[in-house]
Formats: structure tokens, C-alpha cells, sequence
């Protein structure tokens, strides 16, 4: 049996919820290492994954027996980390936004290639079952032609999930980059090219701070997106929604096709006939207690090192979804259309 020695370079939430304990839950995986700048919050989670602890990353990618690390830092931190990495002879899970500019994106993906690593970015809206179901049943021409779709995502803030809580790096530009529409937006960007399986080719979007007060990034956006086929839809991504909304709906010729838009069904497929079809696949991953415990992400990962295969969200794809975000953000600096190359 292969065991793989992992590093995870930040100790924050994110690791805390969702890394750590699906490396601790995978039977190919040994937690080698953890790095955190807060010496305490390194020290915390190493004695609890029985690890090494590291206050400086470089320190820990200079271990050979480390195989491969996750990158779960503030964002501006992504690329460079991640290329140091890559370098380093490791295979790296980075969290999303996976880059703060196409040249830093590019260069992490020249970086894998170079070093014959894997990058996997880590969108698991992609693994959600409904989502999967959707993309399916869009695929085999259940609903017809997909005419347009409107998805969100928006809960409170990351002040209810940061280890920081208000004092977070989420909210400061110099650390974070943006703000709810790299946090949330780029989640609901990837899961749209990935459920109707075409390109986003035109983005108009506003981009604003209008509820965190001292925030200087983004906590609303809401973007209209256009397909390579001309598929037309909404997307809205928030820090403000006193109640987590998640949902996605697809309008199609045959039928419409509603996601994480129910309590009970994770998925109703509405058709024009009249016939409707209720299907329960489990409830998204969510901050809020009662969601999965195990996003898949971790699994695919380790999977594709250990098969030698593409990573599930690879850096490739990672990036087309980024450049949706960065198409946004242009968007409602130049109050224009913007076209993504």
C-alpha cells in the first residue's frame, strides 16, 4: 500500500474543517507536516495530527519525505507558495482563487508542468451530487437546449468561519486580493463551465463593498455571464445573506432543472409535460452543522497522484474559472462588457 506524506501549509479554518481531517481520513495518507505564521496554531495542530510543526514553509517543503502539501493561506499567498512548492518536487492541492492575475496562474501551471507535479485547485462545488446529477441529465438532453440559468451563493461572512473572525485576512485587500467574489463567486464560476460544459466568453459585472464596515475588499457581486453557445445567466456571490442560499436553476426548452433550491430535494427536474422529478442525493457542503463531511476533494487529489492521472480540477481548469472573477472585477472598473480570451 502506498502511503503518501502530506504537508498542509496553513492551520487555519479551512484546514481545521475540511483538509485535515479528510487527510486524516484517507487510508493512503500520512499528515507529515503543518505550517502556520501563529506559532501557537502550528504547534496546536501538529500535536493533534501527531506532525512536525513549522512556522516558515520553506521549512517544511525542504523535507524529501514530504510528497505533497496543501496550500490554505490567504489568497495573495496562493501562487508563490504553490510555485515554491512545485519546485520543491511536490504535488500541491491549492484553495481557490488559485491566483491573484493570469501571470501568477500561468506560471504555477509552467511550474507543474516543469516539475512533472500535480496542481489540483480546490472547487468542490464540482463534487456536490446534484451538481453532478444536473451535469448529467443536461449532457443526455433532458431538459433540451439550456437557454439560461441563475446561481448565488452568499451566506453571513467569513467572520462566522475564519479562526480570526473579524480581524481575518479575508477582509484586508493586501492579504486577500478580493472579496466575496474570489470567496464565493469563483466556486459558482467553475461550477456553471463545469455543469453546462461549455466556456464563459463574456462577463459584465458590479463589484462592491456595501455591508462590511472597514472591509476593503468586495462583500456583493452579481455578474451576468455569457456561453460559448450563448447561453445567458446571473451570478451573485455575497457576504451579507443572512441565510446561506447555494441554489442554482437551469432553464431549459424541455424543462428546468433546480439545485440545492430545497430543504428536502437536493435536485427537482421540472418538465415542460408536467412531470416533475424529486431527487434526494444529500445535502451540499456547508459551513452551517448538518453538511457533508467529506467534500471529495482531498480524495481526488490523492487519487490522481497515486493513479498518475489528471487532476479532477486541474490548474488548467482552475484558472478558466479565475479568469471569469478577474473578467468581473474588470467588468466594473471599465463599466463595459469584457470579452475572456
Amino acid at each position: 500500500m502506498t502511503t503518501l506524506k502530506i504537508g498542509v501549509i496553513g492551520c487555519g479554518s479551512i484546514s481545521k474543517h475540511r483538509h485535515l481531517p479528510e487527510y486524516a481520513g484517507n487510508k493512503y495518507v500520512e499528515i507529515a507536516a503543518v505550517c502556520d505564521i501563529n506559532e501557537d496554531r502550528a504547534n496546536l495542530t501538529a500535536q493533534q495530527y501527531k506532525a512536525k510543526a513549522f512556522t516558515d514553509y520553506r521549512e517544511l517543503l525542504a523535507l524529501e519525505e514530504i510528497d505533497a502539501v496543501s496550500v490554505c493561506t490567504p489568497n495573495a499567498l496562493h501562487a508563490p507558495i504553490s510555485i515554491d512548492a512545485l519546485n520543491a518536487g511536490k504535488h500541491v492541492l491549492c484553495e481557490k482563487p488559485m491566483a491573484t492575475s493570469k501571470e501568477e496562474a500561468e506560471a504555477m501551471i509552467a511550474a507543474a508542468k516543469e516539475n512533472n507535479r500535480k496542481l489540483m485547485i480546490g472547487h468542490n462545488q464540482r463534487f456536490v451530487p446534484s451538481h453532478e446529477k444536473a451535469r448529467e441529465l443536461i449532457k443526455n438532453g433532458e431538459i433540451g437546449k439550456v437557454f439560461s440559468f441563475r446561481t448565488a451563493f452568499g451566506h453571513g461572512g467569513p467572520e462566522g468561519w475564519s479562526a480570526d473572525g473579524r480581524d481575518s485576512w479575508f477582509f484586508k485587500k493586501e492579504d486577500a486580493f478580493i472579496g466575496a467574489m474570489g470567496d464565493l463567486g469563483v466556486h459558482k464560476a467553475d461550477l456553471m463551465r463545469y455543469i453546462l460544459g461549455e466556456e464563459v466568453t463574456e462577463v459584465a459585472a458590479f463589484v462592491d463593498t456595501v455591508a462590511k464596515e472597514g472591509a476593503d475588499v468586495d462583500d456583493n457581486a452579481v455578474c451576468l455571464l455569457r456561453t460559448e453557445s450563448g447561453i445567458m445567466g446571473s451570478l451573485a456571490a455575497s457576504w451579507s445573506y443572512n441565510k446561506e442560499d447555494n441554489a442554482t436553476v437551469i432553464y431549459g426548452e424541455k424543462g428546468v432543472l433546480r439545485l440545492e433550491d430545497h430543504p428536502e430535494y437536493s435536485l427537482i427536474a421540472q418538465y415542460k409535460t408536467g412531470e416533475v422529478v424529486n431527487y434526494e442525493l444529500g445535502k451540499i457542503q456547508s459551513n452551517d452543522e448538518g453538511g457533508q463531511t467529506s467534500s471529495k476533494v482531498i480524495d481526488k487529489f490523492i487519487d490522481s497522484i497515486i493513479g498518475n492521472t489528471e487532476p479532477a480540477v486541474s490548474g488548467e481548469e482552475g484558472y478558466k474559472s479565475l479568469k471569469i472573477v478577474l473578467g468581473a472585477l474588470e467588468s466594473n472598473e471599465s463599466k463595459t462588457i469584457v470579452k475572456l480570451s
